[in-house]
């Protein structure tokens, strides 16, 4: 059994910020933090104080995390950021809305007073006096303390305060993993002061110090227990006056907190179980299950049913036998072909979902260069005589105005050119498309065509294909290539109009050129010849992509099956310590690196031939690296051991600290359950005679640091987590408890009472009964079961602090 915590985040917008550039204007990005740890940047919105992100993100924590920071910075090229405001949600606010925190908030002053992050190892006291008693505070250690300093450090010391006498530390010099090792001691008098005060400040010659954090201890409660030590959590100082929100403009977001107990996998076999006979292949009678959950489930909360039901029989193998129901389902209660999954149902949502976990990277396949163009040409594209902007042409000396029928004409030619590309690379792709894909698409397809058999209807089961292939798929990919992961940056106002005007070319094609779809925007007509040749590219390639045979589809998935397929893959810098030799961000070398569930690989290209870096049994910890290690971010580390058992680091440089989150991310995924990871690491590197994050100087010496390997970022290709997916089809079916058993009240007493599926000489089944039972003994494995782990040392710890 394991607690687990995750965070949903939506980055929605932005509003009324204010201008940091000389042009009255600023290029914002949001970055979050959980307990002050970088894990999330967006990309930037150029020249806006109102700027739309839309940006969506999974994050798994510890069930101890504190809060999640979102902070608005505005891009500078020259100069460091500015930060423009924070919004700060805490873990307890977050558990206060169960269905989410959704809304705007204000931007607050980011007061470097309150950055404080990192904690503080005390040994604290009460020892008998000969007069009284003393009050003993051993500082031992920090770690993970902020970087005041523009080397990337901090020069700590402690400064302890008791009953107005103040005692302090020696200065650590050029670190954030100080040891001090100092004790002082304070005579503890009837009614003296309550209260002990530990501040960590960040010593500075010239200007004044920079304030770190601090712990306030109950002495009451010490004297109770007598003697505690542990890691106390430094916290800011909030003792001054905040000026009115507002005034910094707002952010919008959407943050849900969800806290799970996930039981052992026994526990929740009986769910699973029951839920695939439901679409197994020739044991499936209606499907009462699936549909009395769509008919419980509501709007709001339709797509995570249908992506959390999908990935729990991806992982049983029954994805396409699930999806096949749905269809049927569906086409039982349409009677009209041109309103065939058009709605928001559970068949349209899970498709959706089918399609981004197990097609996305074919997507990239087949869009990535179209989409790669459009971003690098720029072009001035336009459609609209109303929206048409004319400009000046020519070289030097000879500009004159072009005309709006050149812009058109221009406009229509690089449209056609882009629509083309991408037809002609869907119709090259019907090999490159997964096996799983293609039948689930093959089962659509036949489904619709006997559904609407007539000649009349002869488009309609391509139209059912290209509702989900085109409308929702490509044409959302097109629209919005960052949130498909197709580029790392918004695209700006001309090119956002460039894939708009695709996207609609590609709707129309997915539509067959109805009249319907014609008639919305008349002056799409001139790109009418490209879109009706598109028809029939796209209806030839449908055919080829529905015409596998189950011999083939087990062929393929077979081959697939003996290939280790990469997690993920990518451009990284590497470097690995030699010696004691200076190391600069220079000696990094870049190579194409491929994480796979077997091994950690590199080459020299994308196509070369790969030498393993490390197996993945012999990872003992993914890291990041102190920014002042190589003078440059975004730097990790993977600890490893070598074939003769020795640990060995391989230092891997990424671009952006997305990338930098999603390889921790991948790696922390695949080694969960490697034998002999660490808990603790080093965040610097051995430099000459010692470690540069806390100066020891014996190499071997224990990490100054723990390691975090709870926090991950939840990405499309991520290993499917069999059991999370139960518990959470559990909780779902929990909420609609009610409402099932008073299904189950009407159908016991109706006219189809007894008569569910069953097999030859077998009593008649009900599934809802069976479900209901099923609900009732895990509800009763979850009374049952520890709250959670007992409370560790720090936990009870802190009960000191005020």
């Amino acid at each position: 059994m394991a607690k687990r915590s995750s965070l949903s985040i939506r980055i929605v917008e932005g509003k009324n910020l204010p201008a940091k550039d000389i042009t009255g204007s600023s290029d914002p990005y949001c970055i979050v933090k959980v307990d002050n740890e970088p894990i999330i940047r967006t990309a930037t919105v150029w020249k806006t104080l109102c700027p739309f992100w839309g940006e969506e993100y999974e994050v798994h924590l510890p069930p101890t995390f504190h809060s999640v920071a979102f902070y608005v910075m505005d891009e500078d090229a020259l100069s460091r950021d500015d930060v423009i405001g924070k919004v700060c949600l805490t873990r307890d606010t977050l558990a206060a809305h169960p269905k989410g925190f959704s809304g705007w908030a204000h931007l607050t002053e980011v007061d470097p007073d309150e950055e404080v992050q990192g904690e503080i190892h005390l040994r604290l006291e009460v020892v008998p006096g000969t007069r009284a008693c003393r009050l003993r505070c051993s500082v031992l250690e920090a770690r993970d303390l902020a970087p005041k300093d523009r080397n990337g450090t901090s020069d700590p010391f402690v400064r302890v305060r008791y009953n107005g006498r103040t005692q302090e530390t020696s200065i650590v010099k050029k670190s954030c993993y100080p040891r001090w090792n100092e004790t002082f001691e304070f005579e503890l008098e009837e009614g003296a002061a309550e209260v002990l005060c530990v501040e960590a400040w960040d010593w500075d010659l010239v200007s004044r110090n920079d304030f770190l954090g601090k712990v306030v201890v109950n002495v009451q409660r010490l004297w109770a227990a007598q003697r505690e030590e542990g890691w106390f959590r430094l916290q800011p100082d909030q003792s001054k006056s905040r000026r009115e929100e507002g005034h910094l403009g707002s952010l919008q977001l959407e943050v849900r907190l969800r806290d799970e107990t996930v039981l052992p996998s026994s526990c929740y076999q009986p769910l699973v179980q029951l839920l695939c006979r439901e679409v197994k292949p020739g044991t499936q009678g209606p499907g009462q299950l699936i549909s009395l959950i769509e008919e419980t489930t509501s709007t709001e909360c339709r797509q995570e049913v249908a992506t959390t039901l999908l990935k729990l029989f991806l992982g049983q193998g029954l994805a396409k036998d699930f999806l096949d129901l749905l269809f049927q389902l569906e086409l039982s209660r349409t009677s009209e072909a041109n309103t065939l999954f058009r709605s928001n149902s559970l068949a349209s949502k899970s498709m959706e979902s089918f399609l981004k976990v197990a097609g996305m990277r074919y997507l990239h396949g087949v869009l990535g260069p179209i989409i790669d163009r459009v971003f690098e040409e720029k072009k001035y594209v336009e459609l609209d005589p109303s929206k048409v902007e004319v400009k000046d042409v020519g070289c030097s000396g000879l500009h004159r105005p072009q005309t709006e029928a050149e812009v058109l004409e221009q406009s229509v030619q690089t449209l056609c050119a882009h629509l083309g590309a991408l037809l002609s690379a869907l119709s090259r792709s019907v090999r490159a498309c997964p096996a799983v894909v293609r039948a689930t698409f093959r089962q659509l397809f036949r489904r619709v065509r006997e559904r609407f058999p007539s000649a009349q209807d002869e488009n309609v089961p391509f139209i059912a294909v290209t509702s989900f292939l085109c409308l929702r798929f490509v044409s959302p990919a097109i629209l919005a290539p960052k949130l498909f992961h197709l580029r790392e940056r918004h695209a700006d106002a001309r090119t956002s109009r460039t894939l708009l005007l695709l996207a609609k070319a590609v709707q129309n094609v997915g539509n067959m050129d109805t009249p319907a779809s014609r008639a919305k925007e008349a002056w799409m007509e001139p790109l009418q010849p490209t879109v009706r040749q598109g028809v029939a590219q796209l209806k030839d390639f449908i055919t080829k992509l529905v015409d596998i045979q189950e011999k083939d589809e087990l062929d393929l998935q077979r081959a697939l099956s003996l290939q280790a397929p990469p997690v993920k893959e990518g451009p990284l810098f590497i470097h690995r310590t030699k010696g004691k030799g200076p190391l600069t961000s220079s000696s990094f070398k870049k190579l194409h690196f491929s994480l796979t569930t077997e091994a950690l690989s590199f080459a020299k290209t994308p196509s070369s031939k790969k030498s393993t870096l490390i197996k993945l049994a012999n990872i003992r910890a993914a890291e990041k690296v102190e920014e002042k290690s190589f003078s440059s971010s975004h730097v990790m580390q993977v600890i490893y051991t070598d074939d003769a058992g020795r640990l060995q680091t391989a230092y891997l440089q990424c671009k952006s600290v997305n990338e930098l989150n999603q390889w921790l991310s991948a790696l922390r995924k695949v080694c969960i359950n490697n034998t002999g990871l660490l808990g603790s690491y080093h965040p610097g590197i051995f430099r000459g005679d010692k470690w540069s994050c806390c100066h020891q100087r014996d190499k071997t010496d224990l990490g100054c640091n723990k390691t975090r390997s709870w926090v991950t970022l939840q990405e499309w290709n991520d290993p499917l987590d069999h059991d999370l997916e139960a518990q959470l089809i559990y909780r779902h079916l929990l909420g609609v408890e009610a409402a099932l058993r008073e299904k189950h009240r009407q159908l016991s007493t109706g006219p189809e009472a007894g008569r569910g599926p069953t097999g030859p000489g077998e009593a008649p089944r009900d599934p809802l009964a069976e479900l209901l039972q099923v609900l009732g003994d895990l509800q009763e494995a979850h009374r049952s079961s520890p709250a959670g782990s007992p409370p560790s040392e720090l936990s009870r710890i802190l009960e000191l602090q005020t």
